[in-house]
């Protein structure tokens, strides 16, 4: 090995005889080898030490060493491993950690703990992360979802004022009258006359504390498509309770804080809490976003869903909405699922706004997780 390959490997074996390296460390590769040790060598919690500003040091050393992702692996793994969670309600600790989902879903785990003196702190951090993913996610989910909502509505015989004139050029592009330098709109496209809202839809969430950052992007989605006129947004999220955050959709940051991370899950008592706000069940797509861990009937809950789409309802269930891999979920209850025709899988966020255009124009979603290599639960 050259001198290069030798150092590295003595940085993932750490220190001590048996690293059989007999490579020196120095300067920053030193930082580097504490930094590693802390979190990963030894009894857990021995390495950084209850002091808040031992952990701030920590973590303003591997933000100097280490690329955004790595740190972002790092922290979760300190916060597993060391037991860290609680030290995010000192205000030093929130200055020091680098903003991220998983961080947003531990402040929520934490929101009703959290101390005064932190709480402003808290909030600089979440809208951090909020702005980031409003910033990255909104044009794609606009685009996805008015775009589907125009296609729908779409007509071959519009009236003057209805008429969609750059479609319609495109269209008839072909029957150019060079001689008169004009088109002759054979076939004409419109939008019809649009409602208010074109659709309704019920993001209905599991805030259990495994589903974390899948709350965390069902509020940042939930909010971009509140902004939309074409479409009526509510989002009810629930526990062994049910809170409906619909008025909050304004805000993301007030509708995260609003969220109770933890505690047990019904979701039949969350489906006919959303039924009964369902007014036009063929126009309403309701996205179930739970891992199907029914702590209260599951017989009533399979009533309540097989009840929601023979009235008409569009519904999606998703095992988890994030970057992250294979999710845990209830296999019995997902055969259920699949066995009555209803798509279950895990979604990623770059993934969900073509997830919606599909479901709001009553695709085949089978087919869609197919074309996207997404793996149905229970098939």
């Amino acid at each position: 090995m050259n001198s290069e390959q030798l150092r590295r490997w003595r940085l993932i074996l750490g220190e001590g005889e048996a690293d059989g390296t007999g490579v020196s460390l120095s300067g920053s590769d030193q930082i580097i080898d504490q930094s590693l040790t802390a979190l990963y060598d030894g009894e857990r919690g021995s390495g950084l030490g209850p002091s808040s500003p031992n952990v701030a040091r920590w973590l303003g050393d591997i933000r100097t060493y280490f690329p955004s992702s790595v740190v972002q692996v790092m922290q979760q793994d300190a916060f597993k491993r060391l037991n860290l969670t609680s030290m995010l309600t000192e205000p030093e600790m929130l200055q020091a950690v680098e903003p991220d989902v998983q961080l947003v879903a531990n402040l929520m785990t934490l929101s009703r703990v959290i101390p005064d003196k932190t709480k402003d702190t808290a909030r600089e951090v979440v809208q951090k992360v909020v702005d980031a993913l409003m910033k990255k996610l909104t044009q794609p989910m606009q685009q996805a979802v008015t775009g589907s909502l125009n296609r729908s509505v779409r007509n071959k015989r519009p009236r003057h004022n209805e008429i969609n004139w750059h479609a319609t050029i495109l269209r008839n592009l072909k029957h150019y009258q060079a001689e008169y330098k004009t088109i002759i709109p054979e076939t004409r496209i419109g939008y019809g006359r649009k409602r208010s809202a074109l659709k309704d839809i019920i993001l209905c969430v599991d805030q259990s504390g495994s589903m974390g950052t899948s709350v965390v992007y069902s509020g940042i989605f939930g909010a971009v498509m509140a902004s939309i006129p074409a479409v009526n947004t509510r989002m009810v999220v629930f526990d062994t309770s049910v809170a409906d955050l619909t008025e909050d959709l304004q805000d993301p940051v007030d509708l995260l804080f609003g969220v109770q991370l933890g505690g047990g899950t019904d979701i039949e008592r969350a489906l006919r809490y959303c039924q009964q706000s369902v007014t036009r069940p063929n126009d309403t797509v309701l996205v179930l976003i739970t891992d199907l861990c029914e702590g209260g009937n599951v017989a009533e809950m399979k009533k309540r869903i097989l009840s929601l789409v023979g009235s008409g309802v569009q519904l999606v269930v998703l095992l988890a909405l994030n970057d992250e891999g294979k999710p845990y979920f209830d296999h019995g209850n997902a055969a259920f699922l699949a066995a009555n025709n209803i798509p279950a899988f895990a979604c990623t966020p770059d993934l969900f706004p073509d997830l919606m255009a599909n479901a709001l124009q009553k695709q085949n979603l089978f087919q869609w997780a197919a074309t996207h290599d997404v793996v149905v639960a229970g098939k």
